[in-house]
């Protein structure tokens, strides 16, 4: 505090730290209300994708086992290692409040069975576990796209009550204080101002005084 110079100037650069540091936490608490509900909607749909997720491994899984014991583990192998086909998704960025959230969601569509098979060379169990399989892997897209944002909101949540907490807590109440302590210098300045000025008022007052009583004796 005993660095701070007590001036006037100084005085109204404080001020308007205050004022700007008073309209931050407004702002970053505006934001924060924003990316709390964002995240609540998030993990509502993070909830459904994975019980999506987990209802599609079940049926898939279930599918699977009943058409190797039907058709044998070599023609499912077979079958897979047939035609692979890759998996392209698209991330766009959505902006929350100068926070980039990323959107993923697949590029390319599900292909048809004949795009991938000839028709008499699988079977029908086959191609329906494929299906399935491709259902599950749209599903877990979608539980990693929530996660990922719900990763990224939660971080910047914390970011930003950092911040909130760092400006009420500290910085506001030190600028407060540093108002405080050169309000109460400059007041002190005036005080002692004041009284100066009255104890030279008073000396003049009693010089003039003391030179009519002399030119009133001569």
């Amino acid at each position: 505090m005993q660095t701070i110079s007590p001036t006037r100037m100084n005085l109204l650069q404080r001020r308007n730290q205050l004022r700007l540091a008073e309209q931050g936490v407004d702002l970053l608490k505006k934001k924060r209300d924003a990316l709390v509900q964002d995240f609540f909607n998030v993990v509502r749909r993070a909830l459904e994708a994975r019980e999506r997720l987990n209802r599609k491994c079940e049926e898939a899984y279930v599918l699977l086992s009943l058409t190797k014991a039907w058709e044998g583990r070599e023609a499912l192998e077979s079958a897979a290692l047939a035609r692979k086909q890759e998996l392209f998704v698209d991330i766009d960025i959505r902006n929350v409040w100068g926070t980039k959230i990323p959107e993923v969601s697949p590029v390319n569509g599900r292909a048809t069975p004949s795009d991938r098979y000839n028709p008499v060379d699988v079977s029908a169990g086959t191609l329906e576990t494929r299906s399935n399989f491709e259902e599950v892997l749209a599903a877990l897209l979608e539980v990693a796209s929530t996660e990922v944002k719900l990763k990224k909101i939660g971080e910047e949540i914390k970011k930003t009550t950092r911040r909130v907490n760092a400006l009420e807590q500290i910085v506001i109440p030190r600028i407060r204080s540093e108002i405080r302590y050169i309000r109460a210098v400059l007041e002190q300045r005036e005080r002692e101002d004041i009284y100066r000025l009255k104890r030279i008022k008073k000396k003049l007052e009693a010089k003039e005084k003391g030179q009519r009583s002399s030119s009133e004796i001569f």
